[in-house]
């Protein structure tokens, strides 16, 4: 077989799968009553999906764990995290870590 076709194999079976399974969600709708213990984990799904792909990025440098002073991105993030514990406000949270990580990057 020509190597597009694998490529177009794939394509319309991941593109096949993600229809399936999320439109079988949809169509059965308050048909599917989902147990109360799995309606309260899936509460926490995309606070662990927001934490498995943005804690990576803070940590890591090169495969390397970065814990220290020297890591911008993580002081950023952590001044970030201070400021929406104050403020509670988002904006307040962007515009902090983005000051601190651009002072960061100058001072370097």
């Amino acid at each position: 077989m020509p190597p597009d076709l694998w490529v177009w194999i794939a394509i319309v079976g991941v593109s096949g799968s993600t229809v399936l399974t999320r439109a079988g969600l949809l169509l059965l709708g308050d048909r599917l009553k989902m147990p109360a213990i799995v309606d309260r984990a899936l509460a926490y799904a995309p606070a662990c999906a927001l934490a498995a792909i943005i804690v990576p990025e803070l940590v890591l440098s090169h495969g390397e764990l970065l814990l220290g002073t020297g890591n911008h991105r993580l002081v950023a993030a952590l001044a970030g995290a201070a400021a929406f514990a104050f403020t509670r406000s988002l904006l307040a949270t962007i515009g902090v870590g983005m000051l601190v990580f651009t002072l960061l990057r100058l001072l370097a």
